[in-house]
């Protein structure tokens, strides 16, 4: 009869399922590290892009008058803009990276998910708009507008501009891998849901 017990006892003890740790979601983490990496290099390309130029303005017989000019990302308020935001988006994307990494001890029955997808929204609508009103300014930097008799300044900031267009080239990047992000942590959530 012990022996008829232990089988038993050995059955029960098989039969339970083994409970396994979830697995990390590392193609989620991967892009978001990637997509901090770009949106951090936009930042900081921006931040510090800045172009001196000495420019002759008057000759006053043999005698040339020159003036020296500085272009810095501070003078146009939608670069600002566009820094910030970058700045913000990274700084979304450290602070997630960090929760994923640490999950088991913020769990928050659910509740992370959702506030996490609702971030990356607003995030990724924030990033963007930042995008677009840079966007605009570099149109207007390099062509100028005739009809309100803006001139073009990339003829004679050339680095300056080259700089703000890979600043610009690395924020779009990081604009499109917050939106596979965003859906794939929807799509996670409403998975989640389901069940």
């Amino acid at each position: 009869m012990a022996s008829a017990n232990e089988e038993k006892v050995e059955l029960g003890f098989n039969s339970v399922p083994d409970v396994t740790k979830p697995k990390k979601d590392w193609v989620l983490l991967s892009l978001r590290v990637v997509a901090f990496l770009a949106t951090a290099s936009a930042t900081l390309v921006m931040a510090f892009n800045k172009q001196t130029k000495s420019l002759v303005v008057a000759t006053i017989g043999s005698t040339p008058i020159t003036v020296t000019l500085t272009a810095k990302f501070q003078h146009t308020p939608a670069f600002v803009f566009f820094v910030i935001a970058n700045g913000i988006a990274s700084l979304h994307n450290l602070v997630v990276i960090a929760v994923d990494v640490l999950e088991p001890q913020f769990d928050y029955r659910g509740l992370r998910l959702g506030l996490i997808a609702t971030l990356d929204m607003m995030t990724m609508a924030l990033a963007s708009a930042g995008d677009g009103a840079a966007t605009f300014m570099s149109e207007l930097g390099k062509n100028g507008n005739s009809h309100a008799r803006w001139d073009k300044i990339c003829d004679k900031f050339g680095a300056y501009c080259n700089r703000g267009g890979a600043a610009l080239i690395a924020s779009f990047i990081g604009i499109i891998l917050l939106l596979i992000v965003t859906v794939m942590s929807i799509t996670k959530l409403l998975k989640l849901n389901r069940i």
